[in-house]
């Protein structure tokens, strides 16, 4: 008898290392879906890096043989339709956390025939437990110590070929409308790209990451955000150093922190953190348009609105700068980023919104956050200010 599966690309739009495709491909055919489902999170700037990487992930699904279903509307709906015009005896795709994603994979395990395999993180949510008890670490540190001597996973095969049906049409997606003017383009070759070029200059990145002029960080979080990039294959090249290696151990360490705390993008993850803000609408006007005369902020926000993106430390100096100095509420930082970021990722964007604000897993949660230190410290020739300046 022919097995056939339905495969649902979600956070993992590649062929290499993905570990849903590789059990979707002990079937004896193929069914890859991805479901352009408007509850997903997303932002304009995303959405233009989403559909390269669509178009990208389908030009190699035709190198295997196979081709990409594209559906748009409710995913469980969509992921049933499919399978119901296939005969397609199960499903199969990568877990994942927060609000959506939870209630995605419920909806489909109610269906039955429903096969969850690793998602986006290094080492999945949940298989690291703190010692003294609790459903996940609540401190970074603890949570590298146990990280750092864990094995991971195999790397999973990639297919020589792809066996699938008769596919079911495509829809036709609506267009990405931009708002930044200098985005990186999408998909698993591009991220492979990006990888080659920064990895084998990367030795100095602990001494340089945070340099703001520099720029010498990796700017592979849009990959790493929508799996164009496998995150255990990137945090396994020996090209990378120790040092980047523990920001991919920060990036697992939010996930599985809105693994247990699903709200995390909305409510105050520490309870005895002050979650009481000020309501000043025209200085959060200003923040948001870079117009808060704070040339180190606003040079932040240009950035972000030019290319969808900001420098790790620009995003903590203007995130401090909204929460710690204004005092305004953390939660509209975080859905501003969320509006614009290419690289927008729930528990990474929401995790680090609260540790600034003082309401999640900083274990100093009254720190303070000078923004003139800060620029003479990382910007000191003030050449990333200069480069984006009003003119």
């Amino acid at each position: 008898m022919t097995r056939t599966a339905v495969l649902l690309f979600t956070r993992d739009l590649r062929v290499h290392d993905n570990p849903a495709l590789a059990a979707a491909c002990e079937a004896d055919r193929v069914v890859p879906l991805y479901v352009d489902d408007p509850g997903r999170a997303s932002n304009p700037n995303q959405r233009a890096f989403l559909l390269d990487a669509l178009d990208d992930l389908r030009e190699s699904l035709q190198g295997l043989g196979g081709d990409l279903v594209v559906r748009t509307g409710d995913t469980a709906e969509q992921v049933q339709a499919v399978r119901a015009a296939t005969g397609a005896e199960h499903v199969v795709c990568a877990s994942d956390a927060g609000r959506f994603a939870a209630g995605l994979l419920e909806r489909l395990e109610s269906a039955g025939g429903l096969r969850v395999t690793p998602g986006p993180a290094v080492v999945e949510p949940g298989r690291l437990l703190p010692s003294g008890g609790g459903d996940h670490y609540k401190v970074f540190t603890p949570y590298w110590r146990a990280w750092s001597q864990v094995r991971w996973r195999e790397t999973a095969p990639e297919p020589d070929r792809l066996r699938v049906p008769d596919l079911p049409a495509s829809d036709e997606l609506a267009p990405a409308e931009p708002t930044a003017t200098d985005l990186p383009a999408g998909g698993e070759r591009a991220g492979l790209a990006r990888l080659d070029e920064w990895a084998p200059d990367s030795g100095d990145y602990g001494d340089r990451h945070d340099d703001l002029a520099g720029d010498r960080t990796s700017r592979l979080s849009p990959y790493l955000a929508l799996g164009c990039l496998s995150a255990r294959e990137v945090a396994a090249d020996p090209r990378v150093s120790e040092d980047f290696v523990r920001q991919m151990c920060w990036r697992d360490f939010h996930l599985q922190v809105l693994a247990a705390f699903p709200a995390l993008a909305d409510t105050a993850y520490r309870n005895g953190g002050n979650d009481v803000w000020e309501a000043d609408l025209t200085a959060l006007e200003a923040w948001k348009t870079a117009s808060t005369g704070i040339d180190i902020v606003d040079a932040g926000m240009r950035q972000l609105h030019a290319e969808g993106w900001m420098h790790n430390r620009a995003r903590l100096i203007t995130a401090g700068y909204l929460v710690k100095t204004l005092g305004l509420d953390w939660r509209d930082g975080e859905a501003h980023f969320a509006a614009h970021l290419v690289d927008y990722d729930e528990a990474n964007n929401a995790g680090n919104w609260q540790w600034t604000a003082g309401t999640g897993n900083d274990t100093r949660p009254n720190r303070g956050f000078n923004h003139e230190r800060q620029a003479g410290r990382f910007d000191p020739e003030g050449a990333y200010r200069d480069r984006w300046s009003r003119t």
